[in-house]
């Protein structure tokens, strides 16, 4: 299971780390993803990490601000999200996937385990 949190509300400009852990189980092996969901609108991609590899990749448009890294200890992968706008305002959800092709993986269809999401709420 996975479970995302560290989500609140912050003024534009600020910054908030999300987590995304999982329980009784270790993100070996597999693509580890963020999307997010702003009222009103589709699930989008994020960033994602590749576990065994740290290799990260990113939505074009948050490259930059948001940054993924993993803490193999704890089992856990966050996303450090910087200089906040008012935009960034959604549900985000951490998801999971052991199968992945580089191709899929921008793609929320491509990844089977999700969490409960987490809100982010930026004032400006």
């Amino acid at each position: 299971q996975l479970q995302a949190s560290g989500g609140g509300f912050v003024q534009a400009g600020g910054s908030l780390r999300l987590s995304c852990a999982t329980s009784g189980s270790t993100f070996r092996g597999y693509t580890v993803g963020w999307f997010r969901q702003a009222p009103g609108r589709e699930r989008e991609f994020v960033a994602g990490i590749v576990w065994n590899t740290r290799v990260a990749f990113f939505a074009d448009q948050l490259k930059g601000r948001f940054t993924i890294s993993r803490e193999s200890a704890k089992n856990t992968v966050y996303l450090q999200m910087d200089n906040l706008e008012p935009e960034d305002t959604a549900v985000y959800y951490c998801t999971a996937s052991s199968t992945m092709i580089v191709s899929s993986r921008r793609n929320r269809d491509a990844y089977k385990h999700w969490g409960q999401g987490t809100l982010v709420t930026v004032s400006s």
